[in-house]
């Protein structure tokens, strides 16, 4: 099967191929037909299975005779964060480019001024929305739902994890009862099934398995280390090992700025990322750790914000200062390194505390950690 299967627009084929495209992955051999025929659909598949292409372009493809009225969106793309509103924002926007009447797609999300936003909401066709954000712009009366014709719901276990279901609700309420809905998620719990039931009428259900995550390539190491010196023996660990490129992991925004603080003020070239700051300052964060080798950035400390979707080919070094609180956020956050055909080592530092969370998430992922004990450190 290929992406000529189906009737989309030749320069949108050729665009696909462009960019390495060449085989539709399975959640979108099996979600496209599906939803250019107009069916309700559930996409249960793991993040990076190529979700957001399985409903973008049947979504332009459906959408492409609709002229929207001012500020009465045609397409509801609604997504849990800002980071991923942006990402799916900019995929739409470059397909649509290829249509012969691109269709006007706009990202909007908290961390930046809302009136900018409700300046460019004129003739929006499709909007990639967090939930907070769009309720803001719908109580302003900067956009309308009344005219929307397809709802997508993007990572919908994550959505509902995180404390949304009011504002789903609210949502929900303001859509018109004749619509399309696609709803996908990572996994299928029960705050899933309960708004697939609301939501869905006789859906399309996928369900793409989880691959198992190879950590063939990631040296993993542990530090048995007192909570009151972790810092101290971070920063050893980065000139013993001349870490260049460095994610390092904290479990909460406060312990976050205060290891980016230490190391700064030790002479490592740090930032930091978390819920907190602002989408630009987070851009110019994450852009500055990247081109580490002109600006000098070494560390890029976070929570599990960046754990799974951030866009670094290969990271050589992840370090997990605390550790997270799931076994399955834990391979998150260490399959952050050790892509690409290259090696890479995943150190956690474990306090006396943590030691018997780190023997269950061992346990938990079939993981192997080395645990060396330094006297020095445990004292």
């Amino acid at each position: 099967m290929s992406f000529n299967d189906w009737d989309l627009p030749a320069p949108l084929l050729q665009y696909l191929q462009q960019q390495g495209h060449a085989q539709p992955t399975p959640i979108q051999q099996q979600a496209i037909p599906e939803v250019l025929k107009g069916r309700d659909l559930m996409g249960i598949a793991p993040t990076g299975s190529g979700k957001t292409l399985a409903y973008a372009l049947p979504l332009l493809q459906g959408l492409k005779d609709i002229v929207s009225k001012n500020r009465q969106i045609s397409g509801l793309v609604l997504v849990p964060t800002r980071e991923l509103a942006e990402q799916v924002g900019q995929v739409i926007i470059d397909l649509a480019k290829q249509m012969d009447r691109p269709l006007i797609t706009m990202a909007v999300y908290g961390g930046v001024s809302v009136n900018v936003q409700m300046m460019n909401m004129n003739k929006v066709d499709i909007l990639v929305a967090t939930p907070g954000r769009l309720i803001d712009l719908m109580d302003s009366n900067a956009v309308s739902l009344a005219a929307c014709r397809v709802l997508v719901m993007d990572e919908a276990d994550k959505m509902l994890s995180m404390g949304f279901r009011d504002e789903v609700d609210y949502i929900l309420n303001a859509l018109p009862q004749q619509r399309q809905n696609l709803l996908f998620s990572a996994t299928l719990n029960p705050q899933v099934e309960q708004i697939s039931g609301l939501l869905l009428s006789d859906p399309a259900v996928i369900e793409i398995k989880t691959p198992k995550a190879d950590l063939s390539q990631i040296k993993q190491l542990g530090y048995r280390v007192v909570s009151e010196k972790k810092g101290v023996l971070l920063r050893h660990l980065i000139h013993k090992m001349d870490m260049q490129q460095v994610m390092i992991f904290c479990s909460s925004t406060y312990q976050v700025e205060h290891v980016n603080d230490k190391l700064n003020t030790n002479g490592i070239k740090s930032k930091a990322i978390h819920g907190k700051k602002s989408q630009s300052i987070r851009n110019n964060n994450l852009a500055d750790f990247k081109q580490g080798a002109v600006t000098g950035v070494q560390c890029l400390v976070t929570t599990d914000l960046l754990a799974r979707g951030i866009d670094i080919e290969f990271m050589p070094y992840v370090i997990n200062y605390e550790l997270p609180r799931s076994p399955k956020d834990y391979i998150h956050r260490i399959g952050r390194t050790g892509r690409a055909d290259r090696t890479g080592v995943a150190i956690s530092l474990v306090s006396p505390e943590e030691a018997h969370h780190m023997r269950i998430i061992q346990k938990k992922t079939g993981q192997k950690v080395w645990m060396e004990d330094l006297e020095e450190w445990n004292s």
